[in-house]
């Protein structure tokens, strides 16, 4: 039997948390271990209960989702643990912020139900989840203000050719199966070149991928 992925969410609505535990609870391959109404419960908790992922409201009193993302990330025994950020819209400044401090991808808050539920699903698997319409406005307001996202070290110049196709196809918002299918590899293969990437890069995940790859020119706000 498949180990449920352990969620926690963080949210300061109490109506929004006890819909957003009602619909994961429904999810035979999920649990929601803990709720949080502020960042430093949603950082305390994550380090209490080990969560394979956090939910994270942006907006909260005190210290507020970016920081606690920030604090997360930067906490080696919480290596492991990865960071879905909700936002009220698409168009939110903060979402860069979020990306930066290390959340792994980000959602609206008005979402589907079941796109929530793939969300869970795609960031604790380790993928990159950017809503394409607005990545690409929210990556050119980042390239207007450039800031080393955190944990993202170098640049593609070290990448050969294919690693280098392989970034650009991550960027683009493809998993690894689209990326196979699109060069012609196996999805394992495809897989090991990901990591390959991220470790030459010093990627904590496939976000800070996405970022490296606008942030060098590779791709541009706006390519297909």
């Amino acid at each position: 039997m498949t180990t449920p992925i352990r969620v926690l969410l963080a949210d300061d609505q109490h109506l929004v948390r006890a819909a957003f535990a009602m619909l994961v609870a429904s999810a035979p391959d999920m649990e929601v271990v803990a709720q949080a109404g502020t960042g430093t419960e949603a950082v305390e908790l994550a380090r209490g209960t080990k969560a394979d992922l956090v939910v994270m409201d942006i907006r909260m009193p005190g210290l507020d989702g970016i920081e606690a993302t920030r604090i997360i990330a930067a906490d080696a025994s919480l290596a492991a643990v990865r960071v879905l950020v909700l936002t009220t819209y698409d168009t939110d400044e903060h979402v860069v912020d979020a990306l930066r401090a290390g959340a792994s991808g980000f959602l609206v808050k008005d979402t589907r139900p079941a796109e929530l539920l793939d969300a869970i699903r795609t960031v604790a698997a380790g993928e990159a989840l950017l809503s394409p319409g607005p990545t690409s406005r929210l990556i050119a307001r980042f390239l207007s203000a450039p800031e080393a996202p955190t944990g993202a070290a170098g640049g593609p110049e070290g990448l050969s050719e294919r690693e280098r196709q392989v970034l650009t196809l991550v960027a683009r918002g493809l998993n690894n199966t689209g990326i196979a299918e699109a060069l012609g590899l196996s999805p394992l293969t495809a897989k090991t070149h990901v990591s390959r990437i991220m470790g030459k890069l010093g990627a904590r995940d496939r976000a800070q991928l996405v970022i490296v790859a606008y942030e060098s020119g590779l791709v541009t706000p706006g390519e297909r």
